[in-house]
Formats: structure tokens, C-alpha cells, sequence
């Protein structure tokens, strides 16, 4: 039996977030040709076979986990507000994960405008789901966010994951499922415990 979140501990939140994946994970992804499990395995599996670290796959595996814990619902496309799911997220793992993963998690938004203020051909890599998010998430960053937003710790690491964001999203592409990524996620929650 899988505990509820105001349960959780150390020991059961990987199984918890494991549950998640297996019951929701073939829930729509914000009108996207895959799945929300499958776009979240996607960033993983593409940031595990280009042997980035841990922490990156870990955090491509978990940055949208808020679309399953957010008290504001799911993005759909005739949303005409933002509903943080980034941050719903983060306050979820924050408990048992340590910093460089609840980043990659509440600023993968925030990467993304960062990313359009910045990068001058990022704009025409998203998807048109992505595009409608941003105009609801603020828009590019102006010039005082982006410098704020480059003062954080793990930026390289926030960037990698948006990145991966980006591109899982791949309507036949073959991953592991979650219970593959599980022994490195109790890594990180191990690790987040000595922090």
C-alpha cells in the first residue's frame, strides 16, 4: 500500500513516486504526442545514455512530478494562468532530496524563460504547448531576472534538465521504466538526508 504524502519518509517517498508513475504516468502531457510518465522517462533515459550525472537524470526523471501534486490541477491548453506545478513539485521532494534536484525542479520554468531571454534561437526549439506555458509563466525573463536567476548554485545543472525538458518528447521513443531509475533516486534521497 502506497503511503499518502503527508506519510511520507525517507524509506517509502521512492516507492511513493514510483506508485505515481504507475498509476498516472499514461495521463496527457499537455497535448504533446507522449504521455507525462513517458516525457519524464524520456529526459532521463536521454540524460543516462549521454552519461550525465545522477543528479541530472534524477532530475529530468522527477521535474514535472508536480503535474501529479499540484493542488492547482494540470496544464491544459485553454489555461489562461500559470498553476506552478514546479513549485508543488519541489515542496514535495524538498523533504527527502537534497538542493541541486528540488532546483531542477522548481526552476525548470524559470529555465525556460531564462533560456528565451538569453538564447536567441531557443524560442524555435519549443513546442507549441511549451510556447502557450511561457506566455502564462511571464514571458522571457527581463534583465533583472536573468541576472538573479544566473546567481544560482546549480544553474549549469537547472539548464541540462530544461534542456531534456525540451527534448523528451518523442512520440516512439523506447525507455526503462521508473523502477530502472529507482536505485539512483534513493541515491539522492540518501543523499539528501547527510545534507
Amino acid at each position: 500500500m502506497t503511503p499518502d504524502a503527508s506519510a511520507l519518509t525517507p524509506e517509502n517517498i521512492v516507492a511513493f513516486l514510483g506508485s505515481i508513475f504507475d498509476r498516472r504516468g499514461g495521463e496527457e502531457y499537455l497535448g504533446e504526442p507522449v504521455t507525462m510518465g513517458q516525457h519524464m522517462l524520456q529526459g532521463a533515459t536521454l540524460a543516462e545514455r549521454a552519461g550525465q550525472s545522477e543528479e541530472i537524470i534524477v532530475g529530468a526523471l522527477l521535474h514535472d512530478i508536480g503535474h501529479f501534486t499540484s493542488e492547482f490541477g494540470t496544464f491544459s491548453m485553454d489555461d489562461t494562468e500559470d498553476r506552478f506545478h514546479e513549485e508543488a513539485g519541489a515542496a514535495v521532494l524538498a523533504r527527502f532530496f537534497p538542493s541541486v534536484i528540488t532546483d531542477c525542479v522548481r526552476h525548470h520554468v524559470a529555465a525556460k524563460r531564462y533560456l528565451c531571454a538569453t538564447n536567441p534561437g531557443y524560442l524555435k526549439r519549443l513546442s507549441a504547448a511549451s510556447v502557450h506555458s511561457l506566455h502564462l509563466q511571464g514571458g522571457p525573463m527581463n534583465a533583472e531576472e536573468v541576472a538573479a536567476f544566473a546567481c544560482n548554485p546549480n544553474l549549469k545543472d537547472i539548464i541540462a534538465v530544461r534542456y531534456l525538458d525540451d527534448a523528451g518528447k518523442h512520440e516512439n521513443m523506447k525507455t526503462p521504466d521508473f523502477w530502472h531509475f529507482a536505485p539512483m533516486v534513493q541515491r539522492m534521497v540518501d543523499r539528501g538526508a547527510q545534507t
